[in-house]
């Protein structure tokens, strides 16, 4: 047994760590370059987008031998450096080249605006400025803010017994162009534990499934999708269980987040899937629901058009039949194995769900035992505004 108990504040909660963000200039106003520093060598895996077209930060990360360590992570926002080429790379060492402070392995983080070579004089004139012992990770959350509308981080302590604990903390920003894999957004998450290297690739994949990869604001996968997992190993205490839960858990927390905060959303909905063939085909089903355009706007109007939703099921390519198929707005039964229950006072049960800020919509599809949650949002006025002037 285990006890997971929340804590206060973020990544700054792990021993070893330090952590800040500034305005470099990228800007005009608020933070937009943030680190993250250890003393010592950390160990670190992560975990990419699958897009073909990866950035210039994730090809010179995969250029480190398997097992490297590191002590030192640089994130800016406003410009993702991708699509740069070769050039885009080589900036990123030229960046590392020219700070006056010693790290080992250093890494680079980057999210905004694609095919814009990285202002690198003012990434260096401010990296150069960082204050290393500092330990603030709400000033690093808002460094890595694009249009996000606020910050987003978690910490929990997880207690084994009297003599062993350890801190698992989180940080993710994300608002646009989310979709699996991962979900633009990055994750940065730091563990006192001392996992064995071996299972630290394990537990991202774990947690990975039913966190970023079960998330959608509107179907775009961006080129930056990073999730990083950094162990300074600080307490000597470990437990495998606990700590997969736990990550698992907290890379939910900063998936919902970053669902709840799509840029311009209103709502968030849950969409539970289950009777399906197996998993795989639940998962299906769930995503198709939560891409759909029809159905994305019809919960920004609040319209309980449970018809969007059966005709999603059909085309998403999995077993399914309209004589086995249930559709709930929550508890309120609009649709059961061929037969209608959507009287004008149903209707008004089902559109009093959706008019709530979070919600499920579950759909049983009678065939087998599979199933899965997915988690979406609407898609209203606001995103075409963000997205039409996102460059200015």
């Amino acid at each position: 047994m285990f006890k997971i108990v929340p804590i206060e504040g973020s990544i700054e909660q792990i021993e070893g760590i330090y952590c800040d963000g500034i305005n470099a200039g990228l800007k005009e106003r608020d933070f937009d370059l943030g680190f993250i520093y250890s003393n010592e060598p950390f160990e670190i895996e992560a975990l990419f987008t699958d897009n073909k077209f990866k950035a210039a930060p994730l090809k010179h990360y995969l250029q480190y031998e398997s097992n490297f360590k590191s002590n030192f992570i640089l994130v800016n926002s406003k410009n993702a450096n991708a699509l740069t080429g070769k050039v885009g790379i080589d900036d990123i060492k030229e960046i590392f080249n020219n700070l006056n402070f010693n790290f080992i392995n250093p890494i680079m983080s980057s999210t905004g605006v694609i095919g814009v070579r990285l202002p690198k004089e003012k990434i260096i004139k401010g990296a150069n400025s960082f204050i290393l012992n500092n330990k603030n990770g709400l000033n690093f959350a808002k460094a890595i803010m694009t249009t996000d509308t606020y910050p987003k981080y978690q910490a929990y302590e997880v207690f084994i017994d009297k003599n062993c604990s350890f801190k698992i903390a989180a940080v993710a920003k994300g608002a646009g162009m989310i979709a699996p894999s991962l979900a633009t957004m990055l994750c940065f998450i730091a563990t006192d534990t001392n996992i064995p290297k071996n299972e630290m690739k394990k537990a991202l994949q774990y947690g990975v499934e039913e966190s970023f990869n079960a998330i959608s604001v509107d179907g775009d996968k961006s080129t930056n999708d990073s999730v990083f997992l950094i162990a300074t190993k600080k307490s000597n205490c470990y437990k495998k269980e606990a700590f997969f839960e736990t990550l698992k858990l907290i890379m939910q927390d900063m998936a919902l987040k970053i669902v709840s905060d799509g840029e311009g959303a209103k709502k968030s909905v849950a969409f539970k899937i289950t009777g399906a063939k197996n998993n795989n085909e639940a998962k299906k089903v769930a995503s198709s629901l939560a891409n759909s355009l029809l159905v994305k706007t019809a919960i920004f109007g609040e319209d309980p058009n449970w018809g969007r939703i059966a005709a999603t099921i059909g085309a998403s390519g999995v077993e399914c039949d309209e004589e086995k198929l249930k559709i709930f707005f929550e508890d309120i039964l609009v649709y059961d194995r061929g037969k209608i229950y959507f009287d004008k006072e149903t209707e008004l049960k089902a559109a009093k769900v959706m008019q709530k800020k979070e919600f499920s919509i579950k759909c049983d599809l009678g065939i087998g035992e599979g199933s899965f949650t997915y988690f979406g949002c609407d898609l209203g006025y606001d995103y075409v505004k963000i997205n039409a002037d996102y460059r200015t």
